[in-house]
């Protein structure tokens, strides 16, 4: 065997299919992270005129989040992950992220956080809690 040979075998089964599954991954999260800063303005904006009529961070936070969502989900299953989309889906995907949004804005109320902190853990918690939930769990079918 030529030294080549097996170098292309080590390089054709072992790195080449890990190099493509972590670009997949790579341009999945960049467009998941495209529609975040979407989603993030929609979500803000949304939170900041609802706190001046709600009054508590959990339930501004949470109705803010039902918004954005349902934003987030149409256009990351066409655009990010090309996948189908179903109202069992869609249920799965907003029960998950609902539970982080409103325990977010909870202890948000509980540890007294100023509006602009809750905001930023959230937007962090679920641009990476909604993309792995989103690519391992809602999204799994291979795109169309």
């Amino acid at each position: 065997m030529k030294p080549t040979n097996w170098i292309d075998t080590i390089l054709n089964e072992r790195v080449r299919p890990k190099v493509a599954a972590l670009k997949f991954v790579s341009q999945t999260f960049s467009k998941y992270v495209m529609v975040g800063i979407l989603n993030t303005a929609i979500h803000w904006l949304s939170f900041l005129i609802l706190f001046e009529f709600l009054a508590t961070q959990s339930t501004s936070n949470f109705v803010a989040f039902l918004i954005a969502v349902t934003f987030s989900f149409f256009i990351n299953s066409k655009f990010t992950f090309k996948s189908k989309r179903s109202f069992g889906r869609y249920v799965s995907f907003i029960t998950f992220m609902s539970m982080v949004s409103f325990l977010t804005g909870y202890m948000a109320d509980k540890m007294a956080l100023p509006i602009i902190l809750t905001l930023v853990i959230f937007s962090s918690l679920s641009l990476v809690c909604g993309y792995y939930y989103s690519k391992f769990f809602v999204f799994t079918e291979a795109p169309t």
